[in-house]
């Protein structure tokens, strides 16, 4: 079978147009059932509700995980210029961030995926290996719808309220930095050194009364780290 050059041609740009998107381009996101009785129902539905209004932008950078996320309110202030997202649920486990993947990031077909999870897994006596291996499997998904989407988790944080978890965070945190090294989308973002004094304790001012959260003085110190990996 013969083919004109206008045919050849045409052939050629689609290929062309394929491998620039990486494949992780227009087909529709499938979502599945999302039931009333889900812990999440109303945090992912608020989400949806937002989209509604204000239509997300094309390939954002999508921020999730836990509190430490929902609460980074000046999120989109702290990165101008950037198509940041927020789409943080507080109290969330890695788990959680897999169960929801399509709603919290696939639909968004991201350029970069950035978590910050696991604390809340530590502190819900789940194992530093079920940790891992549930951030494993949530960018290893990510990679495999979206190919080209860029990754970053910022290591979990040491604070004073789960001090007696901190040889488990770091276990954590260790083995995470080993996986994440192994891929050149992939990057661990060390926020827990910076967020020590000279004695090795959590800072105490960086933190509001639960000795849990940060206070905005906590978060200008995630600001330049986390902003050294974003895609621009």
């Amino acid at each position: 079978m013969r083919f004109s050059l206008r045919q050849c041609l045409v052939a050629g740009l689609f290929a062309l147009l394929l491998l620039g998107t990486g494949c992780n381009s227009t087909r529709p996101t499938v979502l599945p059932p999302l039931s009333p009785a889900n812990r999440w129902a109303k945090e992912i539905s608020a989400f949806e509700a937002q989209d509604a209004i204000n239509p997300p932008p094309r390939r954002p950078i999508v921020f999730t995980g836990s509190s430490s996320i929902r609460l980074w309110k000046e999120l989109p202030r702290d990165y101008p210029g950037l198509r940041v997202m927020n789409r943080g649920f507080g109290g969330s486990q890695l788990s959680d961030v897999r169960e929801h993947f399509e709603r919290l990031i696939l639909r968004y077909r991201p350029r970069q995926v950035v978590i910050y999870c696991g604390a809340n897994d530590l502190a819900a006596k789940k194992s530093v290996e079920t940790v891992v291996a549930d951030l494993k499997a949530a960018v290893n998904r990510i990679h495999g719808e979206l190919p080209r989407t860029k990754v970053a988790f910022i290591s979990i944080a040491l604070n004073p309220a789960r001090w007696e978890q901190r040889d488990a965070v770091r276990a954590a945190n260790a083995a995470i930095a080993e996986f994440m090294a192994q891929d050149p989308r992939r990057q661990f973002i060390d926020v827990t050194s910076s967020m020590l004094g000279p004695d090795g304790q959590p800072k105490p001012d960086i933190f509001v009364a639960d000795r849990l959260h940060m206070n905005r003085k906590g978060y200008e110190i995630w600001v330049p780290l986390v902003r050294s990996a974003l895609v621009k």
